[in-house]
């Protein structure tokens, strides 16, 4: 059975959270997915994560779309898959991951 054709044409954006950003997910059981999937395309990475209702002084800096170190104003795609971490994580990603805005 294929699924009804206005779901069939909507491709939604992948949010992955981390840490103490996992209270934001629909299920904060942290044995579960903390993924949300929202319809944003054409928005920035800051206006998705107004959206969601993450406060400025809970995020981190470390933000990665599709595996890439971003900022707050990338734009963002159906398809692409979000990552965001807490203040309180930070990475070494100056080392391993390339910076794109």
């Amino acid at each position: 059975m294929s699924p009804p054709p206005a779901y069939t044409n909507m491709r939604h954006i992948e949010i992955h959270l981390y840490g103490k950003l996992r209270r934001y997910a629909p299920d904060t059981d942290p044995r579960a997915d903390s993924v949300l999937r929202v319809a944003g395309d054409g928005k920035t990475i800051a206006q998705i994560v107004e959206e969601i209702g993450i406060g400025k002084r809970d995020l981190g800096a470390n933000i990665f779309v599709n595996g890439e170190y971003s900022d707050l104003e990338r734009m963002l795609h159906s398809g692409d898959r979000l990552a965001l971490f807490p203040d309180d994580m930070q990475l070494l990603y100056k080392w391993y991951f390339a910076w794109r805005k």
